[in-house]
């Protein structure tokens, strides 16, 4: 069997912002469909009430992406064609605890210095965890979605 190809849809209230959380965190790049919103709009495929304007270029409304910098993506649409993250709207706040986690890595002895750049990009910390098996810092994304920072 091949494997399979996947990306992680996070659900957000505002997924834009969510986005660029999370390229900052991760180091990613925001993906741009300014390009592909402007032509389906012009041909007529997209209403603009499925649009908004997001850091002065036009975006898709309910939908915002990153991909991993070194991986391929389609110059044309921006769109990544490797490891993503999509985030789309939803009108709930997360309720209750993730089932899914992210666990960033940064370079060994860095991870305080991790958490506090984290920390100014919005993200807060839940609690520090000292274990036999390691340590590590829970945390939370500005929409209070949980990631842990070993």
């Amino acid at each position: 069997m091949t494997a399979l190809h996947w990306k992680l849809v996070v659900d957000a209230t505002d997924p834009h912002a969510q986005a660029a959380f999370w390229a900052a965190a991760l180091a990613y790049h925001e993906e741009d469909h300014g390009p592909l919103v402007s032509r389906l709009l012009d041909a007529g495929a997209a209403p603009a009430e499925a649009t908004l304007t997001v850091r002065g270029r036009l975006a898709w409304r309910d939908l915002a992406a990153l991909r991993h910098p070194d991986e391929p993506f389609d110059p044309a649409t921006d769109t990544g064609l490797g490891r993503r993250i999509l985030f789309q709207r939803v009108p709930e706040p997360k309720a209750g605890k993730n089932r899914l986690h992210l666990d960033l890595h940064p370079p060994a002895g860095t991870r305080a210095a991790e958490v506090d750049r984290l920390t100014g990009l919005g993200a807060k910390v839940v609690r520090e965890v000292a274990e036999a098996g390691g340590a590590w810092t829970v945390m939370q994304d500005p929409e209070g979605n949980e990631f842990c920072v070993h």
